[in-house]
């Protein structure tokens, strides 16, 4: 720059320093030295496409309020939607029992209602996911409850198989799988340090949810008739979904823009093997709730109401496990830690079904397998949280796990009431099978762990 003023103090008629002309000799010079000069306003309006000032601001300035009266409330809307979403599907064993029973089909073609109930619960998540990151957190509600009770309603009036396929299976499994994501999705975004105690006391839902569906068909059937006990269920889920949607409040945002299904997601080893673990872990889980009542009266010898109460007791405990599950997560252990250990134990539960053979061993089984499903379940979404850096993507990611968990749900109470038909009514090698797949999940999920931390024990995650 000295060399310049040198050049230009030597010249013969140097032109006036306030209006330079574009002629002059020293023009590329000073277009370069402005060009300098403009370099970090030119910079950032090149980037402006990408980022936008206002995005990262507001990225940077929030903070979950991890607490209050207000992120509590999401918690709990989210545990209502959960007891219509999970609890309802959860609670077809006392459905399998009665079709069973009155349309004389076997166990496998009776599991295809419920199987399908889950699958669409799970493979909706795709879409539901995106449109709670988009903003449409109520609507999207709205429509689901509008299919569940529609569904639920039109099941009270059916005679067939194929009727209660449609109204049950595929109708009512349509509205749930559009109601899950998005309360999930709100309460993600409300907590940081309590993320896994939150979501997992939001997941208790499901317990409470499969403790009351089949209350209310059970005891009321007697009463009322099969018909208006269903039609009772229906006022229940109608009643959960208008209490969830007043107490919403959507925080984040709404991302607008961005893809329904991520594939470079799964360039990432530990979301990958996270979703195959999941994969795995919901393709038998499902055994449990579906299959314990019927082993219950078929094997052991209770009646059709005990056996109903042993799916209660079962439910029930679950509702306990997932709040101790989310605190030991949060504190000391950490979510992923945690799901793997938890499937594993679960995994070791449906090997010890074998050796129950009374009905004190059956109820004492129950409440350990409740437990143990309570806890595998309880910090599943919590784990999944915390491989995701961008809040705002919840419902996209963990929508995309459960679309691909949607058919080994599908597949799972169909497998397992094959192998039951096959084992001439036995349940060993079916407890064989759920068991083998879930410890097989557990070391999957662990697999995602090391994946992120490497071969480094304690380490919370």
């Amino acid at each position: 720059m000295n060399v310049d003023i040198e050049k230009v103090a030597s010249a013969p008629s140097p032109p006036p320093p306030a209006a330079p002309s574009s002629s002059h000799p020293n023009t590329k010079e000073t277009k370069l030295t402005t060009a300098q000069d403009a370099d970090l306003s030119d910079s950032s309006d090149l980037d402006s496409p990408t980022t936008t000032p206002d995005e990262e601001e507001e990225e940077e300035e929030f903070i979950p309020p991890d607490g209050g009266l207000t992120a509590w409330s999401q918690v709990l809307a989210a545990c209502l939607i959960n007891m219509l979403a999970w609890g309802y599907p959860t609670a077809f064993g006392v459905y399998q029992l009665h079709y069973r029973d009155t349309l004389r089909l076997p166990e496998a073609q009776v599991s295809w209602i419920g199987s399908l109930q889950v699958f669409l619960a799970f493979a909706l998540c795709i879409f539901s996911g995106r449109l709670a990151d988009a903003g449409y957190i109520k609507s999207t509600i709205i429509a689901g409850t509008f299919l569940v009770v529609f569904g639920t309603f039109m099941t009270s009036l059916c005679k067939e198989y194929w009727q209660i396929f449609l109204a049950q299976g595929l109708c009512t499994g349509l509205g749930l799988g559009i109601i899950f994501m998005p309360p999930l999705s709100v309460v993600n975004s409300y907590f940081k340090r309590k993320k896994a105690l939150a979501l997992a006391i939001s997941a208790t839902g499901t317990g409470l949810g499969s403790v009351v569906f089949p209350a209310v068909i059970q005891y009321l059937i007697p009463k009322v008739g099969f018909a208006w006990a269903v039609r009772c269920a229906g006022f229940v889920a109608l009643g959960i979904s208008v209490v969830s949607v007043v107490l919403l409040r959507p925080v984040l945002k709404p991302r607008r823009s961005g893809p329904v299904f991520e594939w470079d997601a799964f360039r990432e080893g530990p979301y990958l093997l996270f979703t195959l673990g999941a994969f795995l872990f919901f393709w038998a889980l499902f055994f449990g709730s579906f299959f314990i009542n019927a082993f219950a009266r078929n094997i052991v010898g209770f009646s059709t109401t005990d056996s109903v109460q042993l799916l209660l007791i079962t439910n029930g405990m679950s509702v306990v496990a997932r709040p101790i599950t989310g605190y030991l997560a949060d504190n000391y252990i950490g979510p992923i830690n945690m799901h793997a250990f938890q499937m594993f134990l679960l995994g070791c539960m449906f090997f010890f079904w074998l050796a129950v053979d009374s009905a004190t061993g059956l109820y004492v089984f129950a409440i350990f397998l409740g437990f143990a499903m309570g806890a595998a379940q309880g910090v599943f979404g919590g784990a999944l949280a915390s491989l995701l850096k961008d809040p705002r993507k919840m419902g996209t990611r963990f929508g995309m796990v459960c679309t691909l968990c949607a058919f080994s749900s599908l597949a799972g109470p169909p497998t397992a009431g094959a192998i039951i038909d096959r084992s001439n009514g036995t349940y060993t090698w079916a407890c064989v099978w759920a068991g083998t797949v879930v410890v097989l999940a557990s070391f999957t999920i662990m697999s995602a762990r090391i994946a992120v931390t490497g071969f480094k024990l304690a380490v919370k995650i």
